[in-house]
C-alpha cells in the first residue's frame, strides 16, 4: 500500500542503546531509553503499542502491539543532529564536520570579530546553562557575546536579549555562518541561543535559531517538492536542512507546540499528497544534555500522552514514522550525545497487524522508503521498507 501523507516525528535524542560501533565514540554501554526506565520506570502505553517494548531496553508489560518497529543503525561519521536528520533524508556524513577538543583556535576567533564587529567571551566547551549563569555578570558589563562550543560540530552564540537583541543576535549568526565558519571550520551548525532573566535566573528562550551548513547533496525533500509534493518541516526541521526542499516551516519553541503544530498542519494538508516531518527537541536540550534522568522521563511520558491523543487523528490513507537522530543518555558522563541504534516505529491505521522491520543499516532506509511511496528515485543510499509494512 502506498500512502497519500507521511508523518515523520523525531524524538530528539531518544536513542536504544547498541550502536556497534559505539566504542569508537566513547559510548559502550549507553542506552537512552534503557537507563532511564531502569531508574524510572517508564509508563509509555502509546509507545509500547507501536512495538517500543519489542526493541528498547525496557521493562516488560503485556499488551498488544499493532505497530511495524525496528532498530536503525548510523553510518554517519558523527552523533550529532544534522549528521541523524541528513542521513535520514539520503545524504550520510562520510566525512565527519569539524569539532573543537578544547575550544575555536585562535584564526576562527579572529575572524568573528573582523566579520561581526564583535569581541567575545568564553570560547569553551561547556553546557550552554552553566555558561550563561558563569559568564552573564561580564556579558552585561562587556556587551560582548558568549560563544562555545560541545563535542558537536557547532559554533554556538549566547546573548541576553536586553544586551543584546534577539534580531541583532540572529545578524551575527548569519555572517558566523556565510563568512566565519567556511573551510575547514564549516561547522555542522551556528547556533543563536538568545536567554533572558537576571542573575542565578537565567533562562534560555525558545528563540534559539539553527544555521545549518548548506548539504552537499540532492535530499528527499527536494525529490518531493519538485514533483509537487508538500514538504512541511515543524520546529527545527527548517533550520537543520538550511529550508531547503521545504515548502512550508513551522518554528515552534517545545514539544507541546510540536505537537499542536504538527497535528494542525496534517489537517490543513488533507486532500494533498506530501510529507509533514517534526523535531521534538526538549528531550535533547531541556533533559539529555543537562543529565536529569527524572525530567527526561516525565518527558518521554508527556509526548506519549500527546501521542495517543494524535493517533486517532490518523486516516487510513496517512503513514506516520517515529525514531530519532541519536543518543543522549542522561545517566552517562558528561554532557553530550551518545552514539545510540535508534528505534523506528511506523503505524496506520490500514495496517493489518504487528510488524518487525529489522535493524536496519543506515538511518537512510526512511529517505528511500518516503521516495518508494511517493514514486520517486534518485537517492544513492538506503533501502525501502515500504513492502515490510503490514
Amino acid at each position: 500500500m502506498k500512502y497519500n501523507r507521511i508523518i515523520v516525528i523525531v524524538m530528539d535524542s531518544v536513542g536504544a542503546g547498541g550502536a556497534p560501533d559505539a566504542a569508537a565514540f566513547g559510548d559502550k554501554g549507553a542506552d537512552t531509553y534503557g537507563h532511564i526506565d531502569a531508574a524510572v520506570p517508564l509508563a509509555v502505553p502509546n509507545l509500547r503499542r507501536l512495538g517500543l517494548g519489542k526493541i528498547a531496553h525496557i521493562h516488560a508489560v503485556p499488551g498488544p502491539v499493532m505497530g511495524a518497529y525496528g532498530l536503525m543503525q548510523e553510518v554517519s561519521a558523527g552523533k550529532d543532529t544534522t549528521s541523524g536528520h541528513w542521513e535520514f533524508m539520503g545524504n550520510p556524513v562520510e566525512n565527519p564536520f569539524p569539532t573543537f577538543a578544547h575550544a575555536f583556535p585562535t584564526d576562527l576567533l579572529q575572524a568573528f570579530t573582523e566579520k561581526t564587529g564583535y569581541g567575545y567571551l568564553g570560547n569553551e566547551i561547556a553546557s550552554g546553562t552553566e555558561i550563561i549563569e558563569r559568564l552573564g555578570p561580564d556579558h552585561f558589563r562587556t556587551g560582548l557575546p558568549i560563544v562555545y562550543t560541545s563535542a558537536d560540530s557547532v559554533f554556538q552564540i549566547a546573548a541576553h536579549n536586553d544586551v543584546i537583541p534577539l534580531e541583532e543576535l540572529y545578524r551575527i549568526c548569519d555572517i558566523t555562518r556565510r563568512e566565519v565558519c567556511v573551510g575547514p571550520y564549516e561547522v555542522g551548525r551556528v547556533i543563536a541561543r538568545p536567554f533572558v532573566g537576571t542573575q542565578g535566573h537565567f533562562v534560555r528562550t525558545g528563540d534559539r535559531r539553527d544555521y545549518s551548513r548548506m548539504p552537499k547533496r540532492k535530499m528527499v525533500f527536494q525529490y518531493l517538492s519538485e514533483k509537487g509534493f508538500f514538504v512541511v518541516g515543524v520546529g527545527k526541521i527548517g533550520d537543520i536542512y538550511a529550508h531547503v526542499g521545504l515548502t512550508e516551516s513551522y518554528h515552534t519553541a517545545n514539544n507541546t507546540e510540536d505537537m499542536a503544530e504538527l497535528t494542525k498542519q496534517l489537517q490543513a494538508h488533507r486532500g494533498q499528497q506530501g510529507l509533514v516531518m517534526a523535531n521534538f527537541v526538549d528531550f535533547d536540550s531541556q533533559y539529555g544534555h543537562r543529565r536529569n534522568v527524572a525530567g527526561y522521563a516525565q518527558c518521554l511520558e508527556d509526548f506519549d500522552g500527546m501521542l495517543g491523543d494524535f493517533l486517532p487523528e490518523l486516516h487510513d490513507d496517512e503513514l506516520l514514522i517515529i525514531t530519532a537522530d541519536h543518543g543522549n543518555d542522561p545517566t552517562w558522563h558528561g554532557t553530550d550525545h551518545t552514539r545510540e541504534q535508534v528505534p523506528l516505529l511506523a503505524y496506520s491505521p490500514s495496517f493489518d497487524g504487528p510488524a518487525y522491520l529489522g535493524i536496519r543499516k543506515t538511518y537512510a532506509d526512511l529517505g528511500r522508503t518516503i521516495m518508494e511511496n511517493f514514486g520517486l528515485t534518485g537517492l544513492a543510499f538506503g533501502q525501502s521498507f515500504l513492502s515490510e509494512l503490514p
